[in-house]
Formats: C-alpha cells, structure tokens, sequence
C-alpha cells in the first residue's frame, strides 16, 4: 500500500511539475518566437506559441542601433567591475562575522540586519552621491548597490556551516594568520556559494537600472536596461524603423508592426548572455543557496 501511495504521489507531483514547467518556460517561448516571426504576424497577435513566417529583419534593427551597442558594451563593464568589488565586500564583511572568536561579533551583525530594513531613502542617497562627485559617472551606478547585506548573511552562514571552526583553529596553530585562512583555506572551500554569488551579482548588475536613471545624465553612459526603457517606454523604436512623423498611412502601419517585434527582439537581446552563463553555474546553485540560507 505505501509503495502503491508512493508512486501516486510521486506521478502526482511530477505532473504538477511539468504544469509549472510549461507555464514558466511559455513566456520565454513566446517572446523567442515573437521576435524571430514576420512583424506583421506579431501585430496581428497570430503568434502563440512558435514562430510564424520566420524573419530576422528585427534583430537586424535592433543590432544597427548605435545606442544598444554602447549600452552592451557599458553593461559589460559595469557587470564586471560591479560584480568584482561587490565579491571583494561580500566575502571580507562575511568572513569576519563567521568566525566565532570575533569580538562583538552580534553587535557587528545587527549593525548590518539594521540596514535591511531602516534607509536613509532616496533623496539622502542621492545627496551622498552628489557630494562624493560620483553622478554622471561609472561609480555613481555601481557603488551604491555593490553590497547587500543579505548575500553577507548566505556567505556568513554557508562558512560557519560548512567549513569546520576547527579546521581554521588548526591551521592558526601551525602559524597561519587571518588573510592566510581566508585565501588559503576559505575560498577554496567556498566555490559553490561563490559561484551562486558571482551568479546573482551579474544579474542583478545586468538587470539593474535605477541607478543610471537616477545618477547618469549623459545618454552614452547609459547600460543596456537603460536604453531599452527609452525603447519600450519612451517609444525611441522609430529610430531604427526609421520612421519619422511624416509618410504614408501603409508606411506607418508597417512602422508599427516592425516597432511591436522589435519589443521582444531587444528583450532576447538582453536577455540572452544571462542565459549563456546560467548552465555553467547552475550546478554549484542549488548546493550554495540551500547549504548558505537554511543551515546554521
């Protein structure tokens, strides 16, 4: 009877599965198709699951665009400083607050939980900012986010419970020091939650655009996110459709279809180096979020 109980609810929860399966992997489906289907299937909303009357003339607007070349290329250096110093202080706060012999080791802790929830808000922040002569500049978008205090709690927890204390007793009786240990022995140990960590700061760099909204003003600084809110909100599409406020009721009306692909063109466009490297790091992922966030 268990056995029986067992695989019914095994096929039960397999089933469910694959319902939320299709039900995630649809939207990406969609705008996949959408963006690779003939522009005037996409306006008429006749894609619905895989692409119609196969064309690539969006892409094709979209990789002419000047604004979104720059924007990639000012995402990448922004996602790979960012997410170096992000590193840096996430793994020098964490470290410390692991060890059990640090003094005022909870005070420090709270001092950082305290943060998660009071902010001094916006308009105090971009007072700082102004000040520190960071607007307008690379350092404007990547210093103040570049550490959150709950990815330091993940580090924290997955070093105390994963990497014995007494294996850094141990190896302070031999003579090793403090950045000994932790080169030596603490990063070595931690590749699963370092890539889980490096994962979420590219995504969250990549993605990330209310920074430059807030503290750039100068449009060739801006990241990718940036210029494809001007794209889909600020309707900047007739740009690279090419249309302009004159011309004939059919050229508009094929303006429009081109504009409507080119909405799911540019989100494949963004989307798509954070897909490349999530198959790289997904096996380290699962093993540091859980070990890091449930334990200790």
């Amino acid at each position: 009877m268990n056995n029986k109980s067992e695989r019914k609810g095994n096929i039960i929860i397999g089933f469910i599965l694959i319902i939320f399966s299709i039900l995630m992997a649809y939207p990406l489906i969609y705008v996949i198709s959408c963006s690779v289907s003939n522009p005037a299937d996409v306006y008429a909303g006749t894609v619905v699951l895989f692409p119609k009357s196969f064309s690539l003339l969006s892409y094709e607007r979209v990789l002419q665009n000047k604004d979104i070349a720059s924007g990639y290329l000012n995402t990448v250096i922004y996602t790979s400083i960012g997410t170096v110093i992000s590193m840096v202080l996430s793994f020098t706060a964490a470290y410390p607050l692991s060890r059990k012999d640090l003094i005022g080791r909870k005070f420090f802790m709270s001092i950082f939980v305290i943060t998660m929830f009071f902010s001094g808000g916006l308009i105090p922040l971009y007072i700082v900012v102004s000040n520190l002569n960071l607007t307008d500049t690379i350092w404007g978008f990547i210093l103040p986010g570049c550490l959150s205090v709950w990815n330091v709690i993940v580090i924290r927890t997955y070093i105390s419970s994963a990497i014995p204390f007494e294996l850094q007793e141990s190896a302070m009786m031999d003579g090793a020091e403090g950045f000994d240990i932790f080169f030596r022995i603490i990063i070595p140990l931690c590749k699963p939650i370092i890539a889980v960590m490096i994962l979420f700061h590219i995504v969250g760099y990549w993605n990330s655009y209310f920074n430059a909204l807030i503290f750039l003003s100068d449009e060739h600084k801006y990241p990718l996110q940036m210029v494809l809110r001007n794209i889909l909100i600020e309707q900047d599409i007739t740009s690279m459709v090419g249309g302009g406020g004159g011309g004939s009721q059919e050229s508009m009306f094929q303006q429009a279809m081109l504009a409507e692909s080119i909405k799911y063109s540019s989100i494949v466009v963004s989307t798509l180096p954070i897909l490349c490297i999530y198959p790289f790091i997904s096996k380290y992922f699962e093993k540091g979020i859980m070990v890091g966030s449930l334990k200790g």
